[in-house]
């Protein structure tokens, strides 16, 4: 919860996309965007990565991600770290596949 506290308040900008797993405890994932617009691919990418890194237990079948701009997420008053909520959003539907994912990963 704590890092996930830092890597929404502390190293994402208000322009960067925040992405999780729709309402499941799990990783916030933030795509670091500089002030352009990323690729399609990078928003599959960074929705199967939170898919990944979630309490979702279901193998092979499509979970739903929630994701939208870092500005958009509001930390209740007294909520303890990590939570947040919003509610303009897009959901993606992915299939994660962790062989793949882990291939991505920077070394």
């Amino acid at each position: 919860n704590l890092q996930n506290e830092y890597i929404t308040h502390k190293i994402a900008e208000k322009t960067d996309y925040w992405f999780h797993v729709k309402n499941r405890p799990g990783s916030h994932v933030v795509m670091l965007c500089h002030g352009e617009e990323p690729p399609a691919r990078d928003f599959t990418e960074a929705a199967e990565i939170a898919a990944l890194f979630s309490s979702v237990e279901e193998v092979g079948g499509q979970i739903p991600v929630d994701y939208t701009f870092v500005r958009n997420l509001k930390k209740p008053v007294g909520a303890k770290p990590g939570l947040v909520i919003y509610h303009t959003n897009w959901t993606a539907y992915v299939t994660p596949i962790a062989e793949q994912i882990n291939a991505r990963r920077v070394k």
